[in-house]
């Protein structure tokens, strides 16, 4: 891979150094969205194939001379890799330098692998009180499931996320991404942020721990808090919401839209532009309540309106009235309206036919916005360069 130069704005991380010890997903996309705010993030892998995702492929990408997963690539941008055997005495000794020399140390090793190395906060803060080191476990480094492996995938049939996803009387469903490992990373970085605010006024680091598990179950947001505080134990919706209608898919002459009317006012707008201002005083859908209850006899009539114009002509409509409003759009047509909104979804590193294309960080910066600065490495791609900083430190 190839690096790109520095002639961009300084991230607000600039003088932090990271030790990543992680692989996969969670903690390498915690460690990229620190590492795009301007840290250090050096990535500590094992000899020959490193991060497991490397090889996690179809799709792949070649920048001429390299060949790598998407996957991969997707989530270890603006880091600098070594290969470090942890069995071998003398990488191990250069790993326990790397972590000393670092502000954090990130690992999402089985409970235990990084006690056995003597790379625990508490070894660590023998030499250096102001570390601070976090530990993204699949279900918690303490009780019965210390010992258990987690995956994204496993995780979200754990925790209840695929018995509320998928149709109604159709089968459990994954979601489409890995959003438990993408929850888990940004509580990792936000966690770390937080220790290191506490350490800018104590000079004291501390562990930070972020389990699957526990960040799924906070992700099932209100469907959590229906259990939690009602005792309720909801079901599958389908595209449908337990609370609030009209807030599903409808049927426009051509094909799917979304329409998200989740007040009164956006309810009585919809009512207006599709020209069915009886629906505001009509006894079956006056109030939320009486929506949900009547919710089938709604979607008919919503779509009964819908069928008289095509999906584009009724998003057009609906969106200039104020109603929140979309298309089902494929991911290729999920960037091109990005695009088509000012949002300028991709990053693009260099200028030829191999040039680096990313998915850009969603956060805007005024002063020290997110930047790439690196590709993501190859396996020990900075083997050398951080060697030989270690000798000179």
């Amino acid at each position: 891979m190839t690096e790109t130069d520095n002639h961009q704005p300084q991230g607000a991380l600039r003088n932090l150094r990271i030790a990543d010890f992680s692989r996969v997903l969670a903690g390498p996309l915690a460690t990229m969205v620190l590492g795009d705010l301007g840290a250090d993030i050096i990535k500590i892998e094992q000899p020959g194939v490193g991060d497991d995702t490397r090889t996690w492929g179809p799709p792949w990408w070649s920048d001429g001379e390299n060949t790598t997963s998407t996957y991969y690539l997707g989530f270890n941008r603006n880091k600098r890799s070594i290969s470090l055997d942890l069995r071998d005495q003398e990488d191990l000794k250069l790993a326990h330098q790397i972590c000393l020399s670092a502000d954090v140390v990130i690992d999402n090793f089985r409970t235990g692998t990084m006690d056995r190395f003597s790379l625990t906060r508490e070894s660590l803060a023998k030499e250096n009180p102001g570390i601070i080191t976090c530990s993204i476990t699949g279900f918690g480094s303490t009780g019965p499931g210390a010992e258990l492996a987690g995956y994204d995938f496993v995780v979200q049939a754990m925790s209840g996320i695929m018995h509320i996803t998928g149709e109604v009387d159709g089968e459990p469903s994954k979601i489409g991404s890995a959003m438990v490992d993408k929850l888990t990373g940004l509580y990792a970085a936000i966690g770390i942020l937080a220790a290191l605010q506490e350490r800018h006024q104590t000079g004291l680091g501390q562990h930070v721990e972020v389990s699957l598990m526990q960040s799924a179950l906070a992700g099932l947001l209100n469907v959590g808090a229906a259990h939690a505080t009602a005792d309720i134990d909801p079901g599958r919706y389908g595209n449908r919401h337990p609370s609030i209608a009209p807030y599903e898919p409808y049927q426009a002459s051509d094909g799917p839209i979304i329409i998200a009317a989740a007040s009164p006012l956006l309810w009585e707008r919809l009512c207006e532009e599709m020209g069915r201002i009886d629906w505001i005083t009509d006894s079956r859908f006056k109030t939320n309540e009486n929506r949900l209850v009547n919710i089938d006899a709604l979607a008919t009539e919503i779509n009964a309106e819908l069928s008289k114009d095509t999906a584009v002509a009724w998003v057009e409509r609906l969106q200039t009235a104020g109603i929140p409003v979309g298309l089902v759009n494929d991911v290729r047509a999920a960037f091109a309206t990005a695009e088509t909104l000012g949002l300028d979804p991709v990053v693009v590193l260099g200028d030829d036919e191999n040039a680096f294309r990313s998915v850009r960080s969603p956060l805007q910066m005024e002063i020290t916005p997110p930047t790439v600065r690196r590709t993501p490495p190859t396996n020990n791609q900075h083997g050398e360069e951080i060697r030989q900083e270690l000798e000179e430190s």
